[in-house]
C-alpha cells in the first residue's frame, strides 16, 4: 500500500490489496459499495469501459458507479455496450469496492471498480476510466 492510501471500512481487505495492485503509483482513496436503500453489499454489476451501473441482490435498487451516468447511452457506448459482470466460477454476485486514484492535487484521476465474487472470492478489475475534469469531489461518494 501507498503511505498516502485510504481504505474505507468494510471493503473486503483481498479486494482491497487486489485493486491497490491493479492501479498507478499514485495514492487511492478505496471505498465500499453499500446500498443506500437496504444496507447491502452484495450487487449483480453491469460493466463496460466507461462507467458501471450495480443491482443489489437484496433489494433490487439501482445505482451508478462515480460518474457512469453522464456516459450511460448508446452515443457514449459505440462497440461497447454494458454486459454483466461474471466471475470465472460463473457466479454473477459480487461485493465492490472503487479505487480512486489521486493526483498531486487530490483530484480524482482514474476511478478503477474492483469486484469480489462471493461464492469464490475471485477478484478483478471490471471497469477502469480516466477522470479529466474538475472539480471531483463528489465521485468519491458515488461507490
Amino acid at each position: 500500500m501507498h503511505a498516502d492510501d485510504q481504505v474505507g471500512e468494510g471493503v473486503p481487505a483481498e479486494l482491497a490489496v487486489f485493486l491497490r495492485e491493479a492501479v498507478d503509483g499514485r495514492p487511492v482513496k478505496i471505498a465500499p459499495s453499500v446500498c443506500e436503500g437496504c444496507g447491502g453489499r452484495v450487487f449483480f454489476v453491469l460493466v463496460n469501459a466507461c462507467g458501471a451501473e450495480r443491482e443489489c441482490s437484496g433489494c433490487d435498487s439501482r445505482a451508478f458507479i462515480a460518474d457512469s451516468e453522464e456516459y450511460w447511452n448508446e452515443e457514449s457506448w459505440e462497440d461497447d455496450e454494458p454486459g454483466a459482470a461474471g466471475c470465472p466460477c460463473g457466479s454473477d454476485e459480487f461485493e465492490a469496492a472503487v479505487a480512486f486514484s489521486l493526483g498531486a492535487d487530490g483530484s480524482v484521476r482514474w476511478v478503477t471498480v474492483g469486484l469480489r465474487c462471493i461464492k469464490d472470492g475471485f477478484c478483478g478489475v471490471y471497469a477502469d476510466w480516466k477522470i479529466d475534469y474538475g472539480p471531483t469531489d463528489h465521485l468519491l461518494t458515488m461507490v
